[in-house]
């Protein structure tokens, strides 16, 4: 897989700010609109169960405002599958989530959970949004989103990220061994979860990921450099790997 590696802005940390003063600034909608003029080419928003940052109400006008693809991030409960059911959002990310966790901790582990996901995958897919499974970079969580039916998979990067510069080889390996894996099984293999200016261009390099999400680093660069210039210089380094 080669061609333009697609970028998706997460606006979960503009509504973060927001709710911090329960005011109704900064608009996480502006900041998806402004993200679509820089370069961005979908918007991620993930409504949690506890609507810590991402309200009903956002997803609802970001479904009816924007011109480039909405990715719902969700937890597999049947009150978000009504959610997204309503909304029809261009894709649906199935994550793990816990209440007392600051940020998504590792993948989803489809493979034990496949009787879980089966019926709530096929019924987004009978909808008509794209299916996408965040999991760990691994050939078991790979051949699950294969049984369960899930066109997309989103390698989990944190590791990688957390990693220092010098012992990140391996863990790359594992990704790009992942995301080979995917493609040849059928699949479109995307990634994310703690990219930065300095971590992107290896994860950006690996030819079959066609598409990154990176959220709370490009909110916090904004703070300092405005979201346009942001995005378009995330955009930049992302097009020099290829």
């Amino acid at each position: 897989m080669t061609g333009k590696l697609r970028l998706g802005l997460n606006i979960d940390h503009v509504a973060t700010v927001r709710n911090a003063r329960g005011s109704g600034y900064p608009d996480p909608v502006r900041a998806a609109l402004l993200a679509a003029e820089a370069g961005a080419d979908g918007i991620t928003a993930h409504l949690r169960e506890d609507r810590r940052h991402i309200t009903d109400d956002d997803i609802a006008r970001l479904s009816a405002e924007l011109t480039i693809p909405l990715n719902l991030e969700m937890a597999a409960t049947e009150e978000m599958l009504a959610i997204a059911l309503r909304h029809r959002p261009h894709a649906v990310c199935i994550v793990p989530e816990k209440r007392e966790e600051r940020t998504t901790e590792g993948g989803l582990d489809a493979a034990g959970q496949h009787n879980h996901l089966a019926p709530m995958v096929a019924k987004l897919r009978d909808a008509g949004c794209r299916v996408s499974l965040f999991v760990e970079p691994d050939e078991r969580q790979i051949d699950a989103a294969l049984r369960l039916g899930a066109p997309v998979i989103e390698l989990h990067t944190g590791r990688y990220c957390e990693l220092a510069e010098a012992e990140r080889a391996e863990e790359l390996r594992r990704i790009a061994d992942a995301a080979a894996l995917a493609v040849k099984a059928g699949l479109e293999p995307h990634a994310g979860h703690g990219l930065t200016f300095d971590n992107v261009v290896p994860i950006a390099a690996i030819p079959q990921v066609a598409e990154l999400n990176i959220g709370h680093f490009l909110i916090g660069e904004a703070i300092f450099d405005g979201l346009a210039p942001v995005v378009r210089r995330m955009r930049a380094l992302m097009d020099s790997a290829r």
